[in-house]
């Protein structure tokens, strides 16, 4: 699962999205598709024709670089919800833009799962304090499910 609870620690509650494409799984794929690329280059050898062609394959390797570092960059998502005393503390830190919070007595706080009224499939939303806000969008649907459970279970131990 893409999140963490930690009840005895003032942050309860850690999300992140899932990486299915380990660091180490990274630096294969580069590794591969430089070596597919440059494997009909080496009939060329010795010809001008391979200066011709080396080059969009170097092209094609350093696109997939920067497209794989572009989606670990937009992965840089964190969401954190922390309990103190009687607030419940809601921190979303994009990739990019600001950092936003919200905030709300955790006895008021109430968690909603949104099947098909969400931007996404099983929306879950933590309302209080007059706000309603989003938590976990980046989750797949079978585990907003879950972390709805969960949080529900998590509200309803604390009042």
């Amino acid at each position: 699962m893409p999140y963490r609870w930690t009840p005895d620690q003032p942050t309860v509650l850690t999300l992140w999205p899932y990486r299915s494409l380990p660091r180490r799984g990274f630096a294969a794929m580069i590794l591969m598709a430089f070596t597919l690329g440059t494997i009909p280059l080496y009939g060329l050898l010795g010809t001008v024709l391979l200066w011709g062609i080396l080059p969009f394959v170097l092209i094609a390797v350093a696109a997939l670089w920067w497209g794989l570092e572009r989606s670990y960059r937009d992965g840089e998502v964190i969401e954190e919800l922390s309990r103190q005393g009687d607030d419940l503390c809601l921190v979303h830190r994009p990739a990019r833009g600001p950092v936003l919070t919200w905030q709300a007595n955790v006895y008021w706080v109430r968690a909603e799962l949104h099947p098909t009224d969400g931007p996404v499939e099983d929306y879950v939303t933590l309302t209080g304090n007059g706000r309603t806000v989003e938590i976990g969008r980046f989750l797949s649907p079978e585990e907003r499910q879950q972390l709805f459970d969960e949080l529900t279970d998590y509200l309803r131990s604390v009042r």
